[in-house]
C-alpha cells in the first residue's frame, strides 16, 4: 500500500486530497516538523529529523511517499506521478496534457506558492507579535499578476486544463489557499474566487480539511 509520509497539517494535505479524489488506498505515516511546537509533536514519534525519517527523505522535509519501494519527495511532484499512474481524468490524456499540468505547477511553485505563504504567514499563522504587515503587504502586491494570469487562464472553462478538473486544479489551488487572507486579491479576480470555491467544494477536499481540523495542532 502507499505510504504517505507527513500530517494534515502539512503539504501533503496535498497528495491526500489527490489519493482521495482517485480513491487510492493510503497508509500516513505521521510526521512532524522538528521545529514545531504543539499538541502534534507530543501526539507523533517521528519528526523530520528522526533517523528513521532521514533514511526515506534525508532532505529531512515532508511529504514524502513509498509507492511499492519507489521513494518520491516534493508534493506537487508527487502528485504529478500520481496522477499519471491512477489519474483517469485527472491526470493527462496525451503529452500536451502532460505539459499543460506540469506547466502550471512549476508555475504556481515559482510565481505563487513563495508569496502567498507569506501572506498566511504574517496575517493568520504566526502569532500576531511575529506578524510583519509590511511583508504581507509586499506579497500581496507581487501576487497580483499571477492572480491576473490564472484568472484569465480560467475565463473560458473554470478549470486549467481541458475544460475538466485535473492534478493541475489540485497543485494550484493549494498554493493559492495560502493566500485567502488576502481577499482582496480573489475580489479583483473573480474568476480565481469562484474556481477555488469550486475545487474546495468537491467532497474528498471537505473531507481532507475536516481530518486536518481533528489533527493535533
Amino acid at each position: 500500500m502507499l505510504k504517505i509520509y507527513g500530517l494534515y497539517r502539512s503539504r501533503a494535505t496535498r497528495n491526500i486530497w489527490l489519493c482521495d479524489e482517485l480513491g487510492v488506498p493510503f497508509e500516513l505515516v505521521p510526521v512532524v516538523q522538528a521545529d514545531r511546537a504543539g499538541a502534534a509533536k507530543a501526539a507523533f514519534p517521528l519528526t523530520t529529523r528522526s533517523p528513521e525519517f532521514l533514511k526515506i527523505n534525508p532532505n529531512g522535509h515532508i511529504p514524502s511517499i513509498d509507492d511499492d519501494g519507489l521513494i518520491l519527495h516534493e508534493s506537487l511532484g508527487i502528485n504529478l506521478y500520481l496522477a499519471k499512474k491512477h489519474g483517469g481524468t485527472l491526470g493527462p490524456a496525451n503529452i500536451a496534457e502532460d505539459g499543460l499540468m506540469s506547466t502550471w505547477t512549476a508555475w504556481a511553485l515559482t510565481e505563487v506558492e513563495p508569496r502567498s505563504i507569506l501572506v498566511l504567514y504574517h496575517r493568520v499563522a504566526k502569532p500576531v507579535e511575529q506578524r510583519d504587515p509590511k511583508i504581507a503587504d509586499a506579497a500581496v502586491e507581487a501576487l497580483k499578476a499571477p492572480f491576473a494570469v490564472l484568472d484569465k487562464a480560467l475565463a473560458d472553462t473554470g478549470y486549467l486544463v481541458d475544460g475538466r478538473f485535473t492534478v493541475a486544479d489540485i497543485n494550484i489551488a493549494e498554493c493559492v489557499r495560502y493566500a485567502m487572507a488576502a481577499p482582496e486579491l480573489f475580489e479583483a479576480n473573480p474568476n480565481v474566487k469562484a474556481w477555488l470555491a469550486k475545487v474546495q467544494s468537491r467532497p474528498a477536499f471537505k473531507a481532507m480539511m475536516a481530518k486536518r481540523d481533528l489533527e493535533p495542532g
